[in-house]
């Protein structure tokens, strides 16, 4: 996929790598975030929950899947990248248990250009976080500013 803005194409597409959602991520999360929700942190309790046993947290979810998708930029497109623009139809699907491994798949569904003092226009991506068993967890499309 090209960086600048005039280079972007609605259908352009892409797979990110995976990550495994970690015992630390989930308490390095809490602890960043404040967030010690029984649901991520209280393995004892969640036992006899519905899960089965802890989640993760949909931020932190949310949080990979940003990271993700920056790892998987070339230079160009980080060069060419202005801001995290916002966010639509964010949706956590599934839970995302500790030992998951998750990976993004991201297509440009809008371009639409945009009077800006740094930026050319705002670029909209369908982007849905798909676990081990090929079932998306998360679902959101995307907005960033590019040059």
């Amino acid at each position: 996929m090209a960086g600048e803005f005039d280079a972007v194409e609605v259908g352009d597409g892409f797979t990110t790598s995976g990550r495994t959602i970690t015992e630390a991520d989930v308490v390095n999360f809490a602890g960043v975030s404040g967030d010690f929700n029984h649901l991520h942190t209280n393995a004892e309790r969640m036992a006899d929950s519905g899960y089965g046993e802890r989640i993760a947290h949909g931020a932190l979810v949310f949080s990979v899947v940003t990271g993700l998708l920056w790892q998987a930029r070339n230079e160009a497109e980080k060069r060419h990248m202005v801001a995290f623009y916002g966010i639509d139809r964010l949706r956590f699907i599934k839970p995302v248990f500790l030992g998951d491994t998750i990976h993004v798949e991201a297509e440009i569904v809008d371009t639409e250009r945009r009077d800006h003092p740094v930026a050319t226009g705002v670029v909209r991506t369908e982007v849905t976080a798909v676990n081990q068993a090929d079932e998306a967890v998360f679902s959101a499309e995307f907005l960033t500013l590019r040059r």
